[in-house]
């Protein structure tokens, strides 16, 4: 129990020094910290003595510790044994979804890949039996570092002594309102979750309009998926957020910046319609007692990191610039939409005898008339000065055949293929995931997990396609269909063992975004083992950085 007096300068388990309040809401305050060990700054959660949940919050902190997703905050030490109860936590410095939209909504493509990139973390969170519950828009945030992270996950309900009967359809009910809130810059759900102006809504029945009738720009295909989420029309509801998560791969994405701040790059065209007073939605029902506490949205908890304050609170630190004033009708309107295509040009050129303006046409007509003469004419030329009529640009030599050579190289079965990380822990690994680049479909890809840059985060040198001939092969020629985006470096290696280490580097390629590779291997190779190895990643189809190969092919002779 928590009976210490707590301030700025106070050490907690003798490492965690206190530098500076951010919030006190609801028996609890957020500090930012210093852990003087790891010299690192943490955000700390502290509590008032009399606060009655400290044991409920400690355990879901130290539950929400094991989780693994690194879009989900990180915690690192939670203890309630001594004079001070603490939960210790990562220190994430960005910009909350809250602030982008407080500028303007974002672009959909945008919207879609921040919120399924949520989704998913939040689908790993339900995996391990935790759940969030009261997401809002300053849950998100988009770091410094180019990564989502999703704050207060387990603790945040128990902070809020909130109950859900459902806890997957609460959180994918959550996510819709985040991606509705991102799509429009307008909040469908309760006013303690955000600052953002409420949703126009259906009449009196405090239903919100689909996210078209509000925004100009938005599919089809993203505002069913809201809908879905949200109980919107007819359509069957969305389950869980493994369900949203799965919905937002279908529809078009855009890669995020490696950088905070997703604002629109085209500034959208302003709503459709006014924006109305939301009629407040009736807090969800209180679990019974004797019940678990399976816990709910109500009201907005205290934050448990720095970009997570309360209404009207603005830590110091904080990238979150003041809140905005919900329903307000004099705010200014996002600038029209500015084209940056130019007008072809009418320029005016000299007149004929009767004042009438030359068209042009009929000299470039002249001009291409002429062109294609003159390329017949060079045409003819190069065909007499090459001596012979098979093509070759050569003197013609009696000892010499002018018959092309055959190319001998054919395709090779490959035995397997592995997805290699020697570090382990990639979502690669594998000859499951590896005999998806080999199986001969265009739909199917081996791809490895996703990383924060393209040096892997900083956290390996590289990750590879093993691919496994089943016997020694002569090598000329391995072809690897890519996604169409360029930057990524290559290597491809050769050898008589599945070791990387031990295997020979013949070639570098980095991909121009062509999306097909060659690597010519010179001279005659002879190896079982053909090895394509990343050191350096680009966007994958799927927009984020990761390995990835739709099909890939080993061209030579069997012997």
């Amino acid at each position: 129990m928590s009976t210490s007096v707590i301030e700025p300068g106070t050490r907690l388990a003798g490492r965690y020094r206190l530098e500076k309040r951010i919030s006190d809401s609801g028996g609890s305050s957020l500090w930012k910290a210093i852990d003087e060990i790891l010299a690192r700054a943490v955000a700390v959660r502290t509590f008032d003595p009399e606060f009655p949940r400290i044991v409920e919050v400690v355990t879901s902190a130290r539950a929400a510790s094991r989780l693994t997703d690194p879009r989900l905050t990180q915690v690192f030490d939670a203890d309630d044994g001594g004079e001070s109860a603490y939960v210790v936590s990562e220190w994430v410095v960005g910009e909350t979804l809250e602030a982008m939209l407080a500028k303007a909504p974002l672009e959909p493509g945008r919207a879609a890949t921040l919120l399924y990139e949520a989704s998913e973390a939040i689908a790993a969170a339900h995996a391990a039996g935790l759940a969030h519950l009261c997401l809002a828009p300053r849950d998100l945030v988009w770091t410094t570092g180019g990564t989502v992270k999703i704050l207060g996950i387990a603790t945040d309900a128990v902070l809020g002594d909130k109950y859900a009967d459902d806890p997957a359809g609460e959180d994918v009910r959550g996510l819709g309102r985040m991606l509705y809130a991102a799509l429009t810059a307008h909040w469908p759900g309760d006013e303690a979750g955000s600052d953002l102006p409420a949703a126009p809504t259906a009449g009196g029945e405090g239903v919100p309009h689909a996210p078209r009738q509000v925004q100009a720009g938005i599919s089809h295909a993203i505002d069913a998926i809201v809908c879905r989420c949200l109980g919107i029309g007819q359509a069957e509801p969305l389950a869980s957020p493994a369900d949203l998560a799965r919905a937002l791969r279908g529809v078009p994405r855009t890669p995020l910046p490696l950088f905070a701040g997703l604002g629109n790059p085209q500034p959208p065209a302003p709503p459709t319609r006014p924006v109305q007073q939301a009629t407040p939605q009736p807090p969800p029902r209180q679990a019974p007692h004797g019940t678990s506490r399976r816990r709910s949205r109500a009201s907005a908890p205290g934050p448990t990191q720095p970009h997570h304050s309360p209404a009207g609170e603005q830590p110091a630190s904080s990238h979150v610039p003041p809140p905005r004033v919900r329903n307000r009708h004099d705010a200014q309107m996002p600038p029209a939409s500015t084209s940056t295509r130019t007008a072809p040009a009418h320029g005016h050129g000299g007149h004929g005898s009767h004042g009438a303006p030359r068209r042009p046409g009929g000299n470039r007509a002249l001009l291409g008339v002429a062109a294609a003469a003159l390329t017949v004419i060079v045409g003819l030329g190069a065909w007499a000065l090459s001596g012979d009529g098979s093509g070759n640009n050569r003197a013609a030599d009696p000892k010499t055949s002018t018959t092309p050579k055959a190319d001998s190289a054919v395709k090779l079965p490959v035995d397997s293929a592995e997805g290699l990380d020697p570090v382990g822990q990639d979502g690669g690994e594998g000859k499951k995931k590896g005999a998806l680049a080999i199986d001969g479909k265009a739909g199917t890809v081996w791809r490895s997990s996703y990383y924060t840059s393209p040096e892997f985060g900083n956290l390996k040198q590289g990750v590879g396609l093993l691919l496994d001939m089943g016997r020694q092969v002569t090598v000329s020629e391995i072809r690897a269909q890519l996604p169409e985006s360029a930057g990524a470096t290559i290597q491809l290696k050769l050898g008589d063992t599945s070791d990387p280490n031990s295997m020979q580097k013949v070639q570098t390629v980095t991909t121009s975004g062509s999306g097909s590779t060659s690597f010519s291997v010179p001279g005659q190779r002879t190896a079982r083992y053909v090895l394509l190895w990343f050191t350096k990643l680009s966007s994958g189809s799927d927009g984020q950085l990761r390995a990835e190969i739709s099909e890939v092919t080993v061209h030579g002779s069997a012997g």
